[in-house]
């Protein structure tokens, strides 16, 4: 047999590395042989590469704990404080930047009002960046500090070398949006449809725990959804998968943003059920608007018509994808769920087959309309796991290269 390669011993250490990362990571505590028996890996091994973590700062002890008769176990975990992730959240309505630890405890945000209408390139990046100066500023954090920036949008997310946003309802038609971020920061960039971010935040901390089939949607302005089995997100042949609000569910029906006819979002969307209230969609505040609608009785009627086709969408999406969990989130998500989430799930129940319903559970998520910033703060962290490093150290120095004007 010949002699093994280094490239290949190289990856073997870094997969075991990224293995005991990620367990240790979601397991939040473990103590070295605990980790050998959950991952399979020798005791040595992980004797080893836990010795170059700590050593490296990335893994800390964390007390001592009994073991039946035997020496105290020294527990471990993923070192909060070795670095700090960015999520930033763009929306139709704002900008939000958020600033966390490794343990995703959040330390600093900042939100930027967008007006209808505006949603020009530079005006969400220079959202963006002045977000990240501020939330860095307020937390008293270097760009040395940072792992990363992730960042959830609307749209489609045409992941590759130069990662192009499509985004109807901006009229962005390949806008290059990480790059645009990278000529002001060193820190690393990455980019997902919001949908496909909050799926992931819900799945690793929220409503999604535990799930195997699970299906994010996101009620915001418009609508998204994001399909996630054994963790992994399905995109599609162009990343464009999740399109849910621009499904047809009412043929030659009421006209979409996108350009066609019956679309879900026409429907259920907050911008459609307030043109259908009446309100002047050029100057209201869709959050408040659709709140005081909420809360209005004489608003029924829109509010009950928004619910059916919601209903049916989600029943479209039971039949298809035969999930154990939906999961109702964005701003407009929570407050229609909270408000009529029995009236949903029967809208439904009535729309589905019903053995694939039964096994259907329909909730509101648990972490709030702000999950999108999280679960984009999330994509840096799996990185960061996945790989077993940061870039840190092939970055150029810290501080911004330049300001947008």
């Amino acid at each position: 047999m010949g002699r093994p390669k280094r490239g290949t011993l190289r990856d073997v250490r870094r997969g075991n590395r990224s293995v005991l990362l990620w367990t240790l990571y979601f397991a939040k505590e473990l103590s070295r042989l605990e980790l050998a028996q959950v991952t399979g890996l020798s005791p040595a091994t992980v004797s080893n590469v836990i010795g170059d973590l700590i050593a490296d700062g990335i893994v800390v002890e964390a007390g001592a704990v009994d073991s039946d008769g035997g020496r105290p176990r020294i527990m471990l975990r993923v070192d909060p404080s070795y670095g700090n992730v960015l999520g930033v959240d763009v929306g139709e309505t704002r900008v939000r930047v958020e600033l966390f630890d490794l343990a995703m405890t959040r330390k600093a945000s900042r939100e930027y009002a967008l007006d209808p209408g505006h949603h020009e390139p530079g005006v969400v990046v220079r959202h963006i960046v002045e977000g990240l100066k501020t939330v860095l500023a307020d937390a008293g954090i270097d760009e040395s500090d940072v792992l990363g920036m992730g960042i959830g949008v609307p749209g489609v997310v045409e992941q590759g070398p130069d990662l192009l946003i499509h985004a109807n309802a901006f009229g962005w038609d390949g806008v290059p949006l990480r790059a645009l971020v990278r000529e002001s920061t060193s820190i690393p960039v990455f980019v997902d449809n919001g949908a496909k971010t909050m799926g992931q935040a819900e799945l690793w901390f929220g409503a999604g725990q535990g799930a195997r089939h699970m299906v994010m949607t996101l009620i915001g302005s418009g609508i998204g959804a994001s399909i996630i089995t054994d963790g992994v997100t399905y995109r599609g042949v162009a990343s464009s998968a999740g399109e849910w609000g621009h499904t047809t569910i009412a043929l030659d029906g009421r006209p979409c943003r996108c350009g066609h006819k019956g679309c879900l979002e026409a429907y259920v969307g907050a911008e459609a059920i307030l043109a259908q209230a009446g309100a002047d969609l050029a100057t209201v505040d869709e959050e408040s608007a659709l709140a005081a609608l909420v809360a209005d009785p004489g608003a029924r009627p829109v509010l009950e018509e928004a619910v059916r086709h919601l209903g049916a969408g989600l029943g479209n999406l039971i039949n298809l994808f035969n999930p154990e969990r939906i999961i109702l989130g964005g701003w407009a998500g929570h407050l229609l769920g909270r408000e009529f989430l029995t009236e949903i799930r029967e809208a439904a129940e009535r729309n589905s087959l019903p053995r694939p319903f039964s096994q259907a559970s329909i909730q509101v998520g648990a972490l709030g309309p702000e999950a999108v910033a999280l679960g984009a703060a999330t994509l840096v962290v799996e990185d960061f796991l996945v790989s077993g490093q940061d870039g840190r150290a092939a970055r150029p120095a810290a501080g911004l290269a330049h300001s947008l004007t």
